[in-house]
Order: structure tokens, then C-alpha cells, then sequence
């Protein structure tokens, strides 16, 4: 579909176009039951192991974040401060998933019996991984030697701190797979579609922001960067179940999305007298409860006590 035609449509469906397709798939996912009975799951071989998980890892991963891609030209066409709005909700977003990988980091620390040693390893690479993230943006900027940030840059360094978290989520799945787990499979599948889909409008944000739409290329390369590495973890799961490596995975990633959260506030702040509006703080409250809704309230009442049974 060409860039007209697609800008052409009832503003109303490219709002809810993507909604409507998220229940579509949630949906055929529930009713199709499409990962059966995972019983001998354990004696498959390594091929299989690796073929099934990279199916289920992109289903998890990659649709989703597509899905909520298809957001863009609504995005696209609201006024810089409306933009702006969609840039501190993803930034809500990613604060969530930061608090909620932190929870994380400490329930994996209790199990590992050497605390101690995972919370150093947890606070090495949560300072290693913003250090150099931090390192490699300052020297962008001088080489570069450009007034104007680019959002497209931007939204590459969202997908990458979201694929970092994605990592942590593959690991789940994979570790399922294999036990032949197939409630709590479904389970986290159908929750990582749910919550992943706030990925798509939060890797495009930024981009909504430039005054030139990218290539197409750069859509999917996001998209592959943000939602793929659900299929790496989902590897590491299978065959190598650590606390430690999960806790490495999920420091590195909260150290990237605290510096992709600097990042976003220089991004509205060149394009905006103040940072902290009202309108932009309300919008990052609202991105941080709709995850802590979609992850936490809707996965426990609606999933596991209604999709999945307790």
C-alpha cells in the first residue's frame, strides 16, 4: 500500500486498525491451541528444540511489536506536542518494564543462594551497559556535528534496550518448552502478545517526530531488533537455564532503557521549551499504568484465571 493511500484512511481506523488485528491474533492464538501437547518436548532434538522456540519466540516477540507498529501514521499526523505526548508514553513504558526487570533481578538474586555475587554482577552491568551506551551517544554527537537529533536514531536505541528486555522474556519460554510446561507456555505467550504490542508505537515515537518518514527497511529492522531477541532468549532458555546469566540479560537492559530515557528527554526538549508539561507527565504516568495494567492486573485476573486456568 503506498504512503497515500495509507495516509488516506478514516483517521478512527488507523486508531483502532491495529487493536482490531491484536484481538484478531490473541484470539486465534487461544482458540487454536497452537503448541499442543508438549510432553516429549524434552526428548526432541536440538533442531526441533530450535525450530519450535524460534516460531513461538517470534509469535511472542516480533508480531506483536509489528502489530503495534502499524500505529505510526496515526502518530505521524498529530501536532508536535501531541508527539511529543506519544514519546513520554513510551518513556512510561519503558520505566515500567525497568521497575518490573529490577523485581526481577532481585527474585532470581534470592534463588542463585550467592546474593552477593548477583547483585555485584546485576549492578556491573547495569553501570557497564549505561556507561557505554552513554559513551557512544556523546560521541555520535560530536561526529556528526549536527545541531538537529534524529529520531530515527532514536528509535533504534529504544528497540535495542527493548530487545535487551526481550532477551529476559525469551528465557521464560524457552525454559517452558522444555519442562513440557504447556499452561504456562500459553500463559506467557499470550501475555508477552498483550504487553509486547506497546512496544510498536513506543519504537516509533521518536521517528513521528522527524519531519521525512524513513525507508520501509528501517521499520523492520526495528521491529527484528525490539521483538527478535524473544527467539535468543528463548535459545539460552532451552539449553542453558542460569539465574545468574537471566540476571546478566535483565542489568544490561535496564541499563540501556535509563539512558534511552535520557535520550527521549533530549529529543522533546529540542523541540519544546520544558520537558515535564503536564500534558507530558500525564502521558508518561498513563504509559507506566496501562503496562502495569496490561502486565500485572489483566495477566493475572484475565489469563490465569480464565485463558490458562490456575
Amino acid at each position: 500500500m503506498s504512503r497515500r493511500s495509507l495516509y488516506d484512511l478514516p483517521r478512527w481506523l488507523l486508531a483502532i486498525g491495529p487493536v482490531l488485528i491484536l484481538g484478531a491474533v490473541f484470539g486465534l492464538l487461544y482458540l487454536s491451541s497452537p503448541f499442543g501437547d508438549l510432553s516429549s518436548a524434552g526428548e526432541a532434538s536440538t533442531l526441533d528444540v530450535i525450530w519450535v522456540v524460534t516460531v513461538i519466540g517470534a509469535i511472542a516477540g516480533i508480531v506483536p511489536v509489528a502489530i503495534g507498529m502499524l500505529w505510526f501514521p496515526f502518530i505521524r499526523e498529530l501536532d508536535t506536542r501531541y508527539i511529543h505526548g506519544f514519546m513520554a508514553l513510551a518513556a512510561g513504558v519503558l520505566a515500567f518494564i525497568a521497575v518490573e526487570m529490577t523485581e526481577d533481578v532481585v527474585e532470581y538474586a534470592g534463588d542463585t543462594g550467592t546474593p552477593v555475587l548477583a547483585f555485584g554482577l546485576a549492578a556491573a552491568g547495569v553501570g557497564v551497559t549505561f556507561a557505554v551506551m552513554y559513551v557512544a551517544s556523546q560521541w555520535r554527537q560530536r561526529t556528526m556535528n549536527r545541531t538537529e537529533k534524529s529520531g530515527v536514531e532514536i528509535a533504534y536505541l529504544v528497540a535495542i534496550a527493548l530487545g535487551l528486555h526481550s532477551v529476559g522474556e525469551g528465557l521464560g519460554i524457552g525454559v517452558s518448552y522444555v519442562m513440557g510446561d504447556t499452561a504456562t507456555l500459553t500463559l506467557l505467550v499470550l501475555a508477552f502478545v498483550m504487553h509486547n504490542v506497546m512496544e510498536g508505537p513506543t519504537v516509533v515515537a521518536a521517528i513521528a517526530r522527524d519531519r521525512a518518514t524513513p525507508p520501509l527497511r528501517h521499520f523492520a529492522a526495528i521491529g527484528v531488533i525490539a521483538g527478535g531477541p524473544v527467539i535468543v532468549g528463548g535459545w539460552i532458555g532451552s539449553f542453558a537455564q542460569s539465574d545468574l546469566l537471566a540476571i546478566l540479560f535483565y542489568a544490561i537492559a535496564i541499563g540501556a532503557i535509563l539512558q534511552v530515557l535520557i535520550e527521549v528527554a533530549e529529543l522533546i526538549r529540542f523541540d519544546a521549551d520544558a520537558v515535564l508539561t503536564r500534558a507530558n507527565t500525564m502521558a508518561f504516568a498513563f504509559g507506566f499504568v496501562l503496562m502495569f495494567l496490561l502486565e500485572d492486573v489483566l495477566t493475572e485476573i484475565l489469563l490465569e484465571g480464565w485463558l490458562v486456568p490456575a
